[in-house]
């Protein structure tokens, strides 16, 4: 729990009280929902289950060419910024870590926690995942290594096509590891030594191994090479949301297994705050003993969250092509593991929604006042961070039905997205059957999000 009320900046200390019933930017998570359980939520989960399953009936009377035509992509003019937008971003960063290292130790005044994880992994991600990713221009090593290398400063060694994505994997769940079970993610000091420690690393590897290295072993370029495609945007062209997924070439196996991953880590980061695995662990949630005394079982639940999706997805494909044959196994993961992203970017959303709202006003204080000296670079005057959208059952179920909706639409586009990839590989009849359990298991993880959703959170 973040605990503000002590030394809190008196335009700030209105909120301080109800914000400290909140889980904090300490701990990098979003903020509680126990009020969103007085609302009809059994009727909610109802009607967004029913809506996927509906959804399923749906495209089985659709013509076979509907999919295809509807997520037809555009030609737009290309924007070409060069290197300059690298090394704003590397000047940035060296002012992060800079406002880490001196600036206020209180996670939701320094600049740094709230751009790592409310702009940074709450914000851009989303933004990644309706826009397109423009984070290999925006990256703080291009500019630098493109520098380096120009001056002789590098090897030639050779990285393997298939082993960069699942060096990419492995560093995404260090990062959720990090995430979920350190005891202090947001603690300003120890997170500007961790970046500067990151950035220097993945240097040192795009040096040695050149681009690739950067393009597909970076964390954040895969993950985000990986939102990106259910972007509305891809060079030159345009087209609805998951246009990209049906157009684009399988991603190899590494990639796809990080897709799996993407949603099951972004689904156990809501389920271990719940009251249900909190008492699952033996941790009564209303004495919260604190994150130090929860990293084996979180670290524990967070492997096993990704090995049982990872399992249960492939044993659907697998039911699948038994019912219709066609494609290999293999080929079929590469194939149909991007249909998750959808449900993956929804999930982001929704579970992020509350702490964004929160946490992204902190953000805009930050920003104006980096070094808490009394600064107004934005010219915010005597804002007020405000929480009382929390305090309102109308306001509650506006919060409630957004997270919601993100949820079901992301379920209903990968349903609609897996149909289509399947009539593209099948025959209408061997399609339908192919679908079957997969769809089956899409209708079953909508019911399981929402519930995820509602249900009260105690960490």
């Amino acid at each position: 729990m973040a605990t503000l009320t002590q030394d809190f900046p008196l335009r700030k200390r209105g909120l301080a009280i109800p914000l400290a019933l909140l889980p904090g930017a300490a701990d990098a998570h979003a903020s509680e929902q126990g009020l969103v359980l007085l609302l009809p939520t059994d009727f909610y989960i109802a009607a967004g289950t029913a809506s996927v399953a509906a959804t399923v009936l749906l495209l089985a009377a659709l013509p076979d060419t509907w999919v295809s035509a509807a997520f037809r992509s555009r030609r737009v003019r290309r924007l070409r910024p060069g290197p300059w937008l690298s090394w704003l971003s590397f000047v940035l960063m060296l002012a992060l870590i800079w406002t880490g290292l001196t600036g206020p130790r209180d996670p939701r005044m320094n600049a740094l926690p709230l751009s790592v994880w409310t702009v940074g992994w709450i914000g851009f991600t989303a933004l990644v995942g309706l826009l397109g990713t423009p984070w290999a221009r925006l990256n703080p090593w291009r500019g630098p290594v493109g520098l380096l290398r120009a001056l002789g400063i590098r090897t030639s060694w050779h990285l393997p096509a298939k082993a960069a994505p699942f060096i990419a994997l492995a560093g995404f769940m260090g990062f959720a590891a990090f995430q979920l079970a350190d005891p202090a993610p947001s603690d300003p000091a120890r997170l500007a030594r961790l970046l500067a420690a990151y950035w220097f690393a993945v240097l040192l590897g795009a040096l040695a191994y050149g681009p690739r290295f950067l393009a597909k072993a970076e964390i954040f370029a895969a993950v985000f090479t990986c939102f990106g495609r259910t972007g509305l945007f891809h060079r030159e062209r345009i087209g609805l949301p998951g246009w990209q997924i049906l157009t684009r070439p399988a991603p190899p196996l590494g990639l796809a297994i990080l897709m799996v991953a993407l949603l099951g880590t972004g689904s156990f980061d809501g389920l271990n705050e719940t009251f249900w695995w909190l008492g699952h662990i033996g941790i009564n949630p209303l004495e919260f003993p604190g994150r130090s005394a929860v990293i084996a079982p979180t670290l524990i639940g967070l492997i096993a969250s990704n090995l049982i999706l990872l399992a249960a997805f492939t044993l659907c494909l697998k039911a699948g092509l038994l019912l219709s044959g066609g494609l290999p196994l293999k080929s079929a993961f590469r194939t149909f593991a991007p249909t998750l992203l959808p449900i993956a970017l929804g999930y982001h959303v929704a579970h992020y929604l509350t702490a964004l709202l929160v946490d992204g006003q902190y953000a805009l204080v930050a920003a104006s006042d980096p070094f808490a000296r009394g600064w107004d670079l934005l010219g915010l005057g005597e804002f007020y961070v405000t929480t009382g959208f929390f305090n309102t059952q109308a306001t509650v179920r506006v919060i409630f039905l957004a997270q919601a909706g993100a949820v079901v639409l992301g379920h209903i586009l990968s349903i609609v997205l897996a149909h289509g990839l399947a009539r593209r590989h099948l025959p209408s009849r061997r399609a339908l059957l192919s679908q079957l359990p997969l769809a089956a298991f899409m209708v079953a993880y909508t019911l399981f999000g929402l519930w995820l959703l509602a249900a009260p959170r105690g960490a």
